[in-house]
């Protein structure tokens, strides 16, 4: 059996030995050109003029793109059209495209887009969430959810606590930046190779500025080298530009972005604020909480609407609200605008109820995991969300008491103290936190996919869905599924490009259901045609139906046994078809966007990590010593990819929390563009003891692909565990109840601001 057994990544030995194809590495025809953008110096102005003779004139230049020459829609925004592929009166960020140039070669290009004379008269510009909540500036209609009577609980509750929570944002820093190649084909179709998440909206965006049907553009897509939320919606823009330039110049156009570039013009995590008030009791149990929460969504809506959502909907995390009031805005800003990146907004919700439980811990002077625990939903009661859904199948009391036991939380507690007690400018934190994540897109339209499977006579099978593989493993874990339907070996099974003229309407690769719905389009396609092999089988060796079986590739036919090859050549013998296509689309999820009701989520993943730190409060450097998780996949499809996606995903939003620092300056340009002045986690940053586990004999109770859970998005959020960790050995430079003011990330900047606010009040 294939399925549950660790395998290696399709292209884990392409990918050593440099041999893995991505987009930059197509063989490109002789006529190709090369392309790049120039793009707005200021954050908000109106375009007088633009004078682009030099950049025509310079050397290799074969076309000039601008609005003007979009011939169907100057657009690339999917939801709401209000992201211009050019600029074309008016230029909301710096970074903003107004033109593309395509030249004999990249170097050629780039130095021509920097001699355009560009004649801009600066407005004023709203940079930050502070000011666009002043202004009342939203890109969307502000949004509320509310449960019971929050107000009236907060005024009788015997505790009241009030404060702010300050979220940074994250660039997704791919190792291979934004990419596509746009080749002109017979007819005025278009063939786009796109390092996206999306090929069908990028195929939709391409087709209406090209003014094109669907079925006249085709996008491909084998692989990306990372992708992380950054290449779902904003892919559309370099493929649309790409090919807006091939079509002019009639020749194919290749656009890359350089690591600065791609920086300063595409989205990124949004960063929050949120300003709460919690009324509790005395052993730390919330009794009602109130919550405005406001990010910085850009200039335009991307993908702002459903991740501010998702906010809302993640604002619970693990725990219990029974009257709670949420109120999201979604800020428009003259900064780039933001799109989805790992966890789509759930990592920002909980960041707030986290901070809301540890702040109401250290007031009551209790250890927070205590006052966790207290909060969590519970098992029969205490286990409908603020949203109507029931939290089925918890497995938040059993993760909490096996974590708690196998980290030997409650020694090290001690031990932390005591450390904390005796040391002047070390000091230690240790913090468990859990994760409760939503798995189903929140649009339930986007809940779908397709799968097209084809036996050839040999016995291989090659395979097509409509995910995209992005380094996560998708493709070997669908590859996996086919081959236990169909009892093959996984060497049998090939994977070809993600191509929409194959599988046509398909959902971004996202929110943590790429397995959930490709696999199941998959096995419905393997499932079609067994079943048609099974026929031939058992009419050929007049057997009953159930007497055929497939494993090991052979088929056993009552006394019979042949190859998996020789059944398929019978049945083309027969003229059975041995070509078939999968669906899928989720069960059981409803949405009721305005009475903000109902089962958003086919069901929960769910984990804890605890971690515990060194924090030089001299120099606020951070270091991780230890780290305990325990997460929750199901019935793993491959535990070798889900451990690497569990440790991938945690450091990743370590890095979100701790250095990944993004800097504007007044003007509304990104200062931090480039490795050298934006730091993510290495290999170092790893702690040197690690123990991560897979939740042992926990399938999932909802029929998934094998009972498996989604692994790509929930193990981010066990980096909270780390903040909290930094925090707590912050707490101990101040008095008992003190709350340390640290804001994310925990840069060493950001460590120093919260340890010193605290150690002259000690001192007083």
């Amino acid at each position: 059996m294939t399925v549950g057994t660790a395998r290696i990544h399709d292209s884990a030995p392409l990918h050593v030995s440099g041999q893995a194809q991505y987009c930059d590495d197509i063989v490109l025809p002789e006529n190709a050109l090369h392309a790049a953008f120039g793009m707005s110096p200021i954050a908000h102005g109106r375009i007088r003029a633009l004078d682009l003779a030099s950049v025509a004139a310079a050397p290799g230049v074969a076309a000039i793109a601008v609005a003007a020459d979009v011939p169907g829609e100057n657009n690339y925004g999917g939801a709401v059209h209000d992201d211009p592929i050019f600029a074309a009166e008016l230029v909301q960020y710096a970074g903003q495209p107004i033109f593309a140039v395509a030249a004999s070669s990249m170097r050629a290009a780039r130095i021509a887009a920097r001699r355009a004379k560009l004649d801009l008269t600066p407005l004023p510009a709203l940079l930050d969430i502070r000011a666009a909540l002043a202004a009342e500036s939203y890109v969307l209609p502000s949004q509320t959810m509310r449960r019971g009577d929050p107000h009236a609980q907060l005024g009788s509750a015997p505790r009241r606590l009030s404060s702010t929570v300050v979220i940074g944002g994250q660039d997704h820093f791919y190792l291979e930046g934004h990419i596509a190649v746009a080749i002109p084909q017979e007819d005025r179709g278009m063939l786009v190779h796109s390092s996206t998440q999306h090929p069908t909206e990028v195929q939709s965006i391409v087709a209406h500025a090209l003014g094109l049907s669907s079925n006249q553009v085709v996008v491909q897509c084998r692989r990306m080298g990372g992708g992380f939320g950054g290449k779902e919606s904003q892919a559309a823009l370099i493929a649309a530009a790409a090919a807006v330039l091939a079509r002019k110049a009639g020749r194919p156009v290749k656009l890359r972005l350089d690591r600065d570039t791609d920086m300063v013009m595409t989205g990124k995590r949004h960063d929050f604020i949120a300003d709460y008030e919690a009324g509790f009791d005395d052993a730390g149990r919330l009794i009602a909480l109130s919550v405005m929460l406001a990010s910085r969504c850009g200039y335009s809506a991307d993908l702002s609407g459903p991740v501010n959502d998702r906010a809302m909907f993640h604002i619970d995390n693990a725990y219990y609200l029974e009257h709670v009031e949420i109120t999201s805005h979604r800020c428009k800003t003259h900064t780039v605008s933001n799109t989805a990146f790992r966890g789509f907004g759930g990592p920002q919700g909980m960041m707030v109820i986290e901070a809301v439980l540890d702040d109401i811990a250290r007031t009551l002077n209790l250890d927070p995991l205590d006052v966790r625990r207290a909060n969590l939903y519970g098992i029969g009661e205490r286990n409908v969300t603020h949203y109507g859904q029931v939290v089925e199948a918890n497995r938040l009391p059993e993760i909490f008491d096996r974590l708690e036991r196998t980290s030997e939380y409650a020694r090290r507690r001690s031990e932390v103290r005591r450390w904390n007690a005796a040391q002047p400018f070390i000091k230690r934190g240790l913090a468990l936190t859990p994760v409760k994540f939503g798995i189903a897109f929140t649009s339930t339209l986007f809940n779908q996919a397709g799968a097209l499977l084809q036996v050839y006579t040999d016995g291989t099978v090659l395979l097509n869905h409509g995910g995209t593989e992005m380094g996560q493993g998708l493709h070997v874990k669908v590859a996996q599924v086919v081959a236990a339907e169909l009892g093959l070996p996984l060497s049998a099974i090939r994977i070809t490009a993600t191509d929409t003229s194959k599988v046509p309407n398909t959902s971004a690769t996202a929110a943590s259901s790429g397995s959930d719905l490709n696999g199941k389009a998959a096995q419905a396609a393997a499932i079609t045609i067994r079943e048609r092999l099974v026929a031939v089988a058992s009419q050929k060796y007049a057997v009953a139906p159930e007497e055929v079986c497939f494993a090991d590739g052979h088929v056993q036919a009552g006394t019979q046994r042949l190859t998996f090859a020789a059944l398929a050549r019978n049945a083309h013998e027969a003229r059975v078809s041995l070509s078939a296509t999968g669906y899928y689309r989720t069960p059981k999820i409803h949405w009721d966007r305005d009475a903000k009701r109902g089962r958003p989520f086919y069901y929960f993943a769910f984990g804890a990590a605890v971690a515990e730190v060194a924090v030089d409060t001299l120099t606020g450097e951070t270091q991780l010593l230890r780290l305990d998780i325990l997460h929750d996949v199901g019935a793993s499809l491959n535990p070798a990819i889900d451990l690497g996606q569990i440790e991938g995903g945690f450091l990743q939003g370590v890095g979100w929390l701790t250095s990944e620092e993004l800097y504007w300056n007044g003007e509304g340009q990104l200062g931090t563009h480039a490795p050298s002045t934006y730091k993510i986690p290495t290999a170092r940053d790893w702690p040197a003891d690690a123990r991560v586990e897979l939740l042992p004999a926990a399938p999932n109770s909802e029929e998934t692909i094998f009972r498996s859970k989604a692994v790509g998005e929930p193990p981010l959020m066990l980096a909270i565990s780390v903040f909290h960790a930094i925090r707590d050995a912050c707490a101990a430079c101040g008095p008992a109840g003190c709350l340390p003011e640290l804001t994310a990330p925990a840069t060493p900047e950001a460590v120093l601001r919260a340890v010193s606010a605290l150690r002259p009040r000690h001192a007083a």
